[in-house]
């Protein structure tokens, strides 16, 4: 696999998984995160919220790499909370990193995946596909992912490939910051990024004329599907 592919989120969780499979698979993975990735991989230090400086960032490394062949977009956050508890801001910027940002950079990446026929993979979530009480800003922005994508596969078909990726639960950082209401409870079976990630490279490899669609990756007991 000799691919250029764009992580965002790269530094930690399911995007440090995806930055791992494409190194060992041969590809060369660029990051854009808050915080650096492994060491010796090529990176910019960006806030996704800010989606113009997304959008920006994402030239710069297409630049430095001199094309794209796969934008993978794995950053994510979530601070969950009832809706009248959230303040404005975060709400705003959960939506502005999940979804708002997801689209920038894969706008910002289009010409660059038009001219080598590469490939989208989002990263949506179960929460994307069936709503629970206390995260109305994360399923809100997981639902859009979901629009997002198909209308996204829809308008790019038979020129640039777009899969959409609904993980569950995974054993990340991702739960480390939050209210101990909301962490998973010590018999919480969480999936290892590493099998999604494998998803991820599933979807990247596939042969010309084939496309994966969609994909659904989480334990068998996950209760947030279906």
């Amino acid at each position: 696999m000799s691919r250029t592919v764009l992580v965002t989120g790269g530094a930690s969780g399911l995007g440090a998984a995806v930055v791992t499979e494409v190194t060992k698979a041969g590809g060369r993975p660029y990051v854009l995160d808050r915080q650096r990735p492994a060491e010796g991989v090529p990176h910019l230090l960006v806030d996704l919220a800010d989606t113009r400086a997304a959008e920006s960032a994402t030239r710069r490394l297409a630049e430095e790499a001199g094309g794209l062949d796969a934008v993978v977009t794995a950053a994510g956050m979530d601070v969950p909370g009832r809706l009248a508890d959230v303040p404005g801001e975060t709400w705003e910027r959960i939506v502005a990193v999940d979804l708002l940002a997801t689209a920038a950079v894969v706008r910002a990446a289009l010409p660059h995946l038009e001219q080598s026929r590469g490939t989208v993979v989002t990263i949506a979530s179960t929460l994307g596909v069936k709503a629970v009480s206390d995260a109305t800003a994360y399923c809100a922005a997981k639902f859009g992912v979901v629009g997002f994508t198909r209308a996204l596969a829809a308008e790019l078909a038979g020129t640039v490939g777009v899969t959409l990726l609904i993980p569950g639960g995974m054993k990340t950082n991702f739960f480390e910051d939050r209210d101990p209401r909301y962490k998973p409870g010590p018999d919480a079976i969480l999936n290892d990024p590493a099998n999604v990630a494998a998803a991820v490279m599933f979807a990247l490899t596939q042969p010309p004329g084939s496309a994966v669609r969609e994909l659904v990756l989480c334990a068998p007991t996950e209760t947030s599907y279906p």
